[in-house]
């Protein structure tokens, strides 16, 4: 199995961008990322901390594929 690991940092602008961000990529981009040909799985964790100290990571997004050449062969996730 081959993971695609994305990270997102928390937008500029306050709770209400972080929030809007949040709801658009649930309902926008994930659904995108879901006809993903070869994509095996999808898990999406938040980011409540970090050992030693504060991050600026919000979302954390895993994307499966049976090996490297099914995710070289996916179109560009970006």
């Amino acid at each position: 199995m081959t993971t695609l690991l994305a990270l997102y940092r928390r937008p500029e602008g306050g709770t209400e961008v972080l929030e809007t961000f949040e709801r658009r990529y649930a309902a926008e981009h994930l659904p995108l990322v879901a006809r993903t040909p070869g994509l095996r799985a999808t898990h999406v964790r938040r980011v409540s901390g970090a050992i030693g100290g504060e991050t600026d990571l919000v979302l954390l997004t895993t994307m499966e594929f049976d090996d490297r050449a099914a995710l070289e062969e996916a179109p560009d996730l970006g």
